[in-house]
C-alpha cells in the first residue's frame, strides 16, 4: 500500500518504525510528532544494511564524494570483486537486496543520511573534506554539520578502517578531540603519510601494502580535487588488496562524472564547462582553481550560508565577468561587485546569452554555481542539462 496526495498522520504515528528520504528535514511537524513518542525514525541504509552480510565501504565529504565512490566502485569491480553501488547515487540499497546482495557495498554518504543511521558499521568509512555546507539544515552551526559527517565512523571498531584527507584542519581538529579506535590513512597534497597517499611533485604515491606509484598526467580525472578522489579511491582499493596494476588502470580509464567539471563543448573557439553538481562555495574554488583561461562565472541559485569571500582571490585571478543567476543574487553582488562586472539573469537562456555576449575566442564560460538549484530548477541535473542544450543551440 502507499499514499499520495497526503499522508494519514494517525497511522503514520502508529508505526513501530519509519524510514525517511534524507532530503526531508528532521524540523517537519511529522517527523518531530514521530520523535517526541519516540517512533524509530531511520534513513534507507540502516533498514537495508541490516540485509546485507557485506562489507560496507562508506565515502562521504562536502565536496567529491560522488565521484570517489564510483572511481571506488569501478575500480573494486575490475579487480574481480563482487561490489554493488548505492547510497546517494543510483539504485537504492533497499531496492537491489530484493534481488542480490554483494560481498562489498559501496555507498554514497551525505551527511543527511549519516542523521538517521545509527547502528550500521562502515567497515572502511573515507570523509573526502569537510567545509560549510547545507548549514541551513544544521541551525547554521558548522560544528553540527561536522559531527553530522563524523557519524560515518560511530560504530567502527580496531577492525575497521577510515580514510581522511590529512590536510583538512577541520577534520584534523576533530580527531584530535574525538578518538577513534580504527585504523586510519590519509591523503595529502603534500606531506608523506604514515599509512595512505600523498602527492611529490607530480607523482602521487599509496603506501597501504608495499608502495604504489603514479604520475598525476596519466590520470583520468585532472585538478587537485580530483588528486584528493583518485588517492582516496587507491587507498580503499589498496586496502582490499586490488593489484596496482588495476589500479593505475583504473585511475587512468575513469572519465569524470556527468555536471562536475563537464568540458562538453568548444563553440566560436569558447569552451563551455558544466559544474552544475557544484552547491556549495568550497566545491566552486575547486572549479575555479582548476581554470586556466579568462572566464565567465554563472553563478547562483538558494543560498545555503555562503560565505563567498574563499572565492575573492580566485576571482580576481581568473574571472572577467560574472553572470549572477536566479532570485538570491545580493550576496553575489556584495562579494564581488567591486572587483569585476556583474549582469543579472533570470533564467539559464538568459544567462547563457549573457555569457556568449561578454566571452571571445580563449576563454571558458563555466557554470559553477555554488548555491542549490530548488529556485528555477527540481535539481542541480536539470540545471546542468538545460546549460547544455541551450549552449548547443547557439
Amino acid at each position: 500500500p502507499y499514499e499520495e496526495g497526503g499522508h494519514d498522520i494517525p497511522r503514520i504515528l502508529e508505526a513501530l518504525e519509519v524510514v525517511k528520504s534524507p532530503g526531508i528535514p528532521d524540523t517537519i511537524a511529522l517527523i518531530k510528532q514521530l520523535d517526541k513518542k519516540g517512533v524509530s525514525v531511520i534513513d534507507e541504509i540502516e533498514f537495508a544494511a541490516r540485509y546485507t552480510s557485506g562489507k560496507i565501504i562508506g565515502i562521504t565529504g562536502s565536496n567529491g564524494k560522488t565521484t570517489t565512490t564510483l572511481l571506488t566502485y569501478e575500480t573494486l569491480k575490475k579487480g574481480g570483486l563482487k561490489v554493488g553501488l548505492a547510497g546517494n547515487i543510483g539504485k537504492s540499497m533497499a531496492a537491489q537486496l530484493v534481488d542480490i546482495d554483494f560481498d562489498y557495498w559501496v555507498l554514497e554518504l551525505s551527511s543527511f543520511q549519516l542523521d538517521r543511521m545509527y547502528k550500521t558499521v562502515i567497515h572502511i568509512a573515507a570523509i573526502i573534506n569537510i567545509t560549510p555546507d547545507h548549514l541551513d539544515r544544521y541551525n547554521y552551526d558548522f560544528n553540527q554539520y561536522v559531527a553530522s559527517k563524523f557519524r560515518i565512523v560511530q560504530n567502527q571498531t580496531e577492525k575497521d578502517h577510515l580514510v581522511v584527507f590529512a590536510d583538512d584542519a577541520v577534520i584534523q581538529e576533530h580527531l584530535q578531540t574525538h578518538k577513534n579506535p580504527s585504523k586510519i590513512h590519509g591523503f595529502s597534497l603534500s606531506e608523506p603519510q604514515v599509512s595512505g597517499g600523498w602527492l611529490d611533485k607530480e607523482i602521487v604515491t599509496i603506501k597501504i601494502k608495499g608502495n604504489l606509484k603514479m604520475s598525476i598526467q596519466k590520470l583520468g580525472l585532472q585538478g587537485k580535487h580530483n588528486i584528493n578522489n583518485s588517492m582516496a579511491a587507491s587507498i580503499i582499493s589498496q586496502v582490499l588488496d586490488i593489484g596496482k596494476d588495476v589500479v593505475r588502470e583504473s585511475m587512468s580509464d575513469f572519465q569524470n562524472v556527468e555536471h562536475r567539471l563537464e568540458n562538453f563543448i568548444t563553440t566560436y573557439g569558447v569552451d563551455y564547462i558544466n559544474d552544475s553538481k557544484a552547491t556549495n562555495v568550497q566545491s566552486t574554488w575547486y572549479a575555479l582553481e582548476y581554470m586556466s583561461q579568462p572566464t565567465v562565472w554563472i553563478v547562483g541559485g538558494v543560498d545555503k550560508g555562503n560565505d563567498y569571500s574563499q572565492l575573492t582571490e580566485l576571482v580576481k585571478a581568473k574571472v572577467k565577468t560574472i553572470i549572477a543567476l536566479g532570485k538570491d543574487v545580493e550576496k553575489i553582488h556584495a562579494a564581488f561587485g567591486d572587483l569585476v562586472e556583474i549582469h543579472d539573469a533570470t533564467d539559464m537562456g538568459e544567462a547563457v546569452g549573457c555569457a556568449y555576449q561578454y566571452s571571445e575566442k580563449g576563454d571558458t564560460v563555466l557554470l559553477s554555481p555554488a548555491c542549490a538549484s530548488f529556485d528555477l530548477f527540481e535539481n542541480y541535473e536539470q540545471r546542468g542539462d538545460e546549460f547544455k542544450n541551450v549552449v548547443r543551440s547557439l
